[in-house]
């Protein structure tokens, strides 16, 4: 997608969230450059994925463990604070990005997340938008090659040129991912619009609606 006339500099700037001034973040961008803006693009996804544990109850409703400081700082978090940790990087180290967010159906959800989540739809999945050479790569950096391997799945991999989004197969080709709504791109984390879809997917199950207030 061709973005050369739009303003970048929102997709730069420090938010609540996505913390790109905050001294640890910057100091990780510095150290993670490389010589070309996609090769940077391309460590800093690498980094996100394979250094932050996924944990998909990574304390979900407590809205300060959704900035990037905090993220990294516990080095986990499931897909939409690993998205805000990437964000926050690419931002520091002069990327223009912003997130993205998609409603995702998992064919290969655990039967332990079924039974807690009532579903295997995933609202509000996060992914990020990195502005490279005028247009978007869209990249999503929540599952490391050890929980990629533990999920049966294909290692998402970004080479700065195309989309590096979760599979739609697994190795044996069978039905993983299902992107089945895209929800907008955000300047900064949609906090309360997170947590209002949140409730209205999961609350009226027992196990999870109580802690996603």
């Amino acid at each position: 997608m061709q973005e050369s006339s739009m303003d970048l500099k929102p997709y730069l700037s420090p938010t609540e969230f996505i913390e790109s001034d905050a001294p640890a973040i910057k100091n990780l961008a510095e150290s993670l450059k490389r010589s070309g803006e996609r090769e940077t693009a391309v460590a800093l996804f690498n980094w996100v994925r394979d250094e932050i544990r996924y944990d998909p109850f990574a304390a979900l409703d407590d809205r300060e463990m959704y900035r990037a400081t905090a993220i990294l700082e516990r080095r986990r978090g499931y897909c939409v604070q690993k998205a805000v940790l990437l964000a926050a990087l690419g931002r520091a180290a002069g990327i223009p990005c912003r997130l993205g967010f998609a409603d995702v159906r998992n064919h290969k959800t655990p039967r332990h997340l079924l039974e807690i989540m009532g579903t295997n739809l995933y609202v509000f999945h996060g992914y990020v938008e990195l502005f490279l050479d005028c247009h978007i790569v869209n990249a999503t950096p929540p599952f490391d090659p050890d929980s990629t391997r533990k999920a049966g799945a294909l290692l998402v991999e970004l080479d700065g040129t195309n989309d590096a989004m979760l599979h739609p197969v697994d190795p044996q080709g069978h039905p993983f991912i299902e992107y089945v709504r895209y929800r907008g791109s955000f300047v900064d984390l949609p906090y309360d619009e997170l947590q209002q879809a949140f409730l209205e997917t999961y609350a009226s199950h027992s196990r999870l609606g109580p802690t996603r207030k």
